[in-house]
């Protein structure tokens, strides 16, 4: 019998291909690794505009409070110290920090102490009685009316395209709510960038794996499945086995990025557009996440829309009945022998950056038990 080439083909050269890739040639296995799309990555891929790493998919800040991500990253490229302070700016022009701290508070109200904001939060969460059963009646009850009205409801409706009411509560337990003046977006306690931008960390954790792009997968299964012992796949679990049981629902996002005479357009990498008239959910500019100072600046208008088919899918819509069809296809995934599936879509999962690395260090685990 003819031996195989390669221990295993790694289906998606994002961050879980990228990390799992990086854990199997330390340990002398073969890796291949296909792509879909003409360069590595997934959606933390950069593309140098003017002198600028440029988020091609959205703004990517990793954030973790694991030590063990946290190092591991480092101990493969150093990262900056950038902290994520983005802006709001809402239907009444003004421009708010986020996330909900006193320095939104006091520009919403005119107040100045945290028992002032309690005061008046606590009487706008009223008007939500018991358990907050959707989005809408979550973010009420998380900052009141006002907040919710002028920096939650609109951005939100774009983001998902759906009324707020429509949606799952644990959507906005997400952004931190606090009683200081900390304008730091995440509680956890690391963050940054790779300094030099996040190819530099997915070129070196593929170092030492052959990497195809350009290559559909699906188009020729068999094939690529007959190089390797075993198979990694990233990619969406529904496409996968054919939509046997339906589609499951993506949100996907778009972005127009321009290139802008100036040193320095916003003064901040992330404003929020808050309300429902302006089409975009925000704007980035992407050289503040490397404190840059290149005489140009590239910004990107970033909208959400309804995945359709040929779209990239993002974000899972993580609503109670994708979650009963998605079990469907993760107990068919179970069945099968030669193949593991991981990552954002192959677990229909919201992953943060550092959860992605984790489910990958994860899964190499259970398949070496």
């Amino acid at each position: 019998m003819r031996e195989k080439k390669y221990d295993y083909l790694i289906v998606g050269a994002g961050l879980f291909g990228a990390t799992f890739a990086h854990l199997a040639t330390k340990r002398g296995k073969r890796c291949l690794v296909i792509d879909k799309r003409s360069h590595v990555g997934g959606n933390v891929y950069c593309e140098e505009i003017e002198g600028i790493n440029v988020h091609k998919y959205g703004a990517h800040i990793f954030h973790t409070s694991d030590r063990r991500i946290w190092d591991f990253v480092n101990s493969i490229v150093p990262f900056n110290r950038y902290t994520n302070s983005p802006l709001a700016k809402a239907p009444d022009g003004k421009l708010y920090n986020l996330p909900f701290n006193m320095n939104t508070f006091s520009k919403m109200w005119g107040i100045r102490t945290p028992e002032e904001a309690k005061t008046i939060i606590e009487e706008q969460r009223k008007a939500v009685p018991g358990e907050p059963k959707n989005l809408e009646e979550q973010a009420i009850k998380l900052v009141g009316k006002d907040i919710y009205e002028k920096l939650v409801k609109g951005y939100t409706e774009k983001q998902w395209g759906r009324d707020c009411s429509e949606l799952p509560s644990f959507i906005i337990k997400r952004l931190p709510v606090r009683f200081t003046y900390d304008n730091n977006y995440f509680n956890d306690l690391y963050q940054g960038i790779p300094i030099g931008g996040y190819n530099k960390l997915i070129d070196a954790l593929f170092e030492g794996a052959d990497i195809k792009t350009g290559v559909d997968f699906l188009a020729e299964k068999e094939k690529w499945m007959s190089m390797a012992d075993k198979v990694v796949y990233t990619g969406a679990i529904d496409e996968y086995f054919e939509y046997c049981f339906g589609k499951l629902e993506y949100r996907t996002v778009r972005f127009e990025t321009e290139v802008l005479d100036t040193d320095n357009y916003q003064g901040v990498a992330v404003v929020n557009y808050t309300d429902r008239e302006t089409p975009y959910t925000r704007v980035i500019e992407h050289k503040h996440f490397e404190f840059g100072t290149q005489p140009k600046t590239v910004i990107s208008k970033e909208y959400s829309t309804d995945w359709k088919e040929g779209m990239e899918p993002y974000y899972p819509v993580n609503n109670e009945k994708n979650q009963m069809l998605y079990q469907k296809y993760r107990e068919k995934a179970q069945q099968q022998e030669k193949v593991f599936f991981g990552g954002r879509l192959g677990e229909y999962k919201y992953y943060d950056m550092d959860k992605v690395i984790a489910s990958a260090m994860n899964g190499w685990e259970a398949l070496h038990r």
